[in-house]
């Protein structure tokens, strides 16, 4: 009997169990905590609405399938030493291109030919990187499998490179995500949670915006919070009327019955708004104050100023923004047709004015304003051209 190394055929299993915990637990976390809105949004496009995804089921089922694709390969590849971690691959691959392709299919509605090509390539250079092992293996003077052992770590290097591959073919875009999660808040009634999505993030896009507005408006807060979240698009693409931004997850339907009709035709947002007014002769709250944001957004305030009396007293219960630009026009205009004044809000007024003189440097006066007024809207009137 040799009693030299009582580990020699069993200690192998050490390399597979770790690898296998390494790649469960990170597949189960990739498409848990940070792929569940993508996939839901998926799924939700595929069904045609039909079908609603599940969080922590989709991801134990795609967890399980793809580790029953790696038993699979390892049956026929049957690598068990330095080179274990190479029967992941096609699984990794895989996990990758779920969230990839993802993208694709709800923006464009098809998934692109280098979608195909580069797991195509990836195939072809595993089989060959396959074919060596199995001949190298054969022929390995290891005979230590522990945890510490040489095998072991060449295992986990693998395993710690394919989990990089997988974070770069992914899409791992921040504000994709944002609108992602943001959708599926907003299409579940959760609009405070939708507006904390990204909240201190300064990036964002015209789609996110025009989800963000919507959850305002559901808040009642589109006048009083609209300038607080990064202003990324024109007046053009705060309602998906023109076709310039979109609604995936959340059906557009529930925002034009929040705001009482739906455009029979494509057309830009504020003529719809328009066109919304003119049908009920007064204004609901909602619609007024997308005209009035869509207006400040614009820097329209000259039409602001001689159009908010119709819908607001203009006293101090104003939303802070519109208490904001009229301010500003008090200030802008010579002959103004209104004269508004607010205690507290021409306090900070002067208070910026002040700021500005003491840097005469466009760019160090910038940076000094937005510290203190980012979340006003005379930052944006002035600096966010």
């Amino acid at each position: 009997m040799n009693y030299n190394h009582p580990l020699k055929n069993g200690s192998t299993v050490t390399i597979r169990v770790m690898c296998a915990i390494v790649f469960v637990l990170f597949s189960f976390c990739w498409l848990y905590f940070f792929q569940a809105d993508q996939l839901a949004m998926s799924q939700h496009v595929l069904s045609g609405g039909l079908t609603r995804y599940n969080p922590i089921w989709g991801a134990l089922i795609i967890t399980l399938v793809l580790m029953l694709l790696q038993l699979l390969v390892n049956s026929f590849a049957k690598l068990t030493k330095r080179s274990h971690a190479l029967t992941y691959v096609p699984s990794m691959m895989l996990l990758a291109l779920v969230t990839e392709v993802s993208q694709q299919i709800e923006t464009n509605g098809a998934v692109s030919l280098w979608t195909w090509i580069l797991p195509l390539f990836v195939l072809a250079v595993w089989g060959v990187c396959i074919w060596a092992a199995r001949i190298i293996q054969d022929i390995e003077s290891d005979r230590d499998f522990s945890l510490f052992s040489r095998p072991m770590w060449i295992n986990a290097l693998l395993m710690a490179l394919q989990i990089i591959c997988v974070a770069w073919i992914a899409n791992t875009n921040a504000v994709y995500h944002y609108r992602m999660q943001t959708e599926t808040l907003l299409a579940d009634g959760k609009y405070q949670k939708a507006l904390e999505v990204g909240r201190y993030s300064h990036e964002s896009d015209a789609n996110l915006l025009m989800l963000r507005m919507y959850a305002l408006a559901r808040q009642n807060a589109l006048g009083e919070k609209l300038f607080e979240y990064p202003i990324t698009a024109d007046v053009e693409q705060i309602l998906p009327t023109s076709g310039r931004t979109r609604m995936y997850y959340c059906a557009e339907d529930s925002l034009y019955r929040f705001l009482g009709g739906r455009p029979a035709e494509p057309m830009s947002p504020m003529h719809f708004l328009d066109l919304l007014e003119r049908r009920d002769s007064v204004a609901s709250r909602q619609v007024a104050d997308y005209k009035l944001c869509g207006l400040l957004i614009d820097r329209q305030i000259d039409r602001f100023a001689r159009e908010i009396s119709r819908y607001y007293a203009l006293d101090d219960r104003l939303p802070k923004h519109y208490r904001e630009a009229l301010v500003l026009y008090t200030h802008l205009r010579s002959n103004p047709v209104v004269v508004y004044h607010h205690a507290v809000t021409d306090e900070d007024w002067r208070n910026l004015q002040e700021l500005e003189s003491r840097y005469p440097d466009f760019t160090e006066r910038k940076g000094r304003v937005e510290d203190q007024y980012r979340t006003t809207y005379w930052y944006y009137y002035e600096y966010l051209r």
